[in-house]
Order: C-alpha cells, then sequence, then structure tokens
C-alpha cells in the first residue's frame, strides 16, 4: 500500500503483543538527523508504549544510511530481540540517491534473511524534504512508530517459533 494512502502511526492496537521483556536494539543514521531524530522518537515511544522497558532499548548510531548495514549486523551480536535500522536519502541531482537506497535495501534485506533475529527496515527514501517531514512525525504519521510496531510483531513470531522443534505455537 503506498504511503500517501497509509497514515504509518495507523494500527489496530489489540493486534499488537505484548512487548513486555523484549530488547531492542536501533541503530540511527547521523544524515538528516532531523528526520532520523524524529523517526527514532516515534520508534522509541511505541516501543516503550507497548511494554519494552527504557533500559532495554539499545540506541546507536552512524554516519549515514549505507553504513546501517554494518552497524545493524553489528547489533544483531548484542543482547537484543530485533534491530530497527533507521535512516533517511532524500533524492539529489546525482545517482548517489540511486546506489545508496539500492545497496542499502539490499544490504538490510540480506541481514534479515540470514541473521537469527529480525533486522526491521525503516529506511525512508524521498524526492524531497516534505515528504520525509511527512513521514516522520508530519501527515503522514511517523515511519518508527510501524517499525517498532513491526519489531514487536516479528519477536513475538519468533518466540511463537519453538526453537527445538520448530514448531508454531498458537498465539495466546
Amino acid at each position: 500500500m503506498a504511503t500517501k494512502n497509509h497514515n504509518l502511526s495507523d494500527y489496530d492496537i489489540s493486534s499488537v503483543p505484548s512487548a513486555e521483556g523484549m530488547r531492542v536494539g536501533i541503530v540511527v543514521s547521523e544524515w538528516n538527523d532531523n528526520v532520523t531524530g524524529a523517526l527514532l522518537q516515534g520508534a522509541h515511544d511505541t516501543l516503550v508504549r507497548h511494554g519494552v522497558k527504557e533500559t532495554d532499548i539499545t540506541v546507536l548510531t552512524v554516519p549515514g544510511s549505507f553504513e546501517l548495514i554494518h552497524g545493524a549486523q553489528q547489533m544483531t551480536h548484542l543482547p537484543v530481540d530485533a534491530v530497527i535500522a533507521i535512516g533517511c536519502v532524500i533524492r539529489g541531482d546525482t545517482p548517489h540517491f540511486d546506489y545508496i537506497c539500492e545497496g542499502t535495501t539490499y544490504g538490510l534485506a540480506r541481514l534479515n534473511a540470514t541473521q537469527p533475529i529480525p533486522v526491521i527496515y525503516g529506511l525512508i527514501t524521498t524526492n524531497d524534504m516534505q515528504q520525509a517531514l511527512d513521514r516522520c512525525g508530519g501527515k503522514l504519521g511517523n515511519k518508527g512508530d510501524e517499525c517498532a510496531i513491526t519489531a514487536i510483531k516479528m519477536v513475538d513470531y519468533d518466540r511463537r517459533i519453538t526453537k527445538k522443534d520448530r514448531r508454531i505455537t498458537k498465539k495466546d
């Protein structure tokens, strides 16, 4: 669904499992920090709202969005149940935008497929600053909220799969 047709902060609260006892790492790009800071705040507040303790949220920064790949990979070695990677790339006059977006997307997708914990994609890619602002707490909500809900649901998913016999258990 296109973001223009969906507020990133709207979700059915009853569909979100309790996040009590979950530990979440968040790696945030410093580039476009006015946007990534707001995304981080949205993710943090949503995690806490659903039961994650402040002390169970680890936040680390990296210089830019491409570095999210390494930052997220390193964070998977910490005692966390999920990693949220937050960044913002705004189109410019050169193909740099395309290379960074494609490389970061591929790298984070690869981590999500190969690491033992979920790596949540929180990179927003926009044509201009206004589109970014609309997605970090503006008229389209906050992508950080959506990332936090995704992390909670994926940790819950992993917990429902027993590590011993890989059977899916019923949700409480």
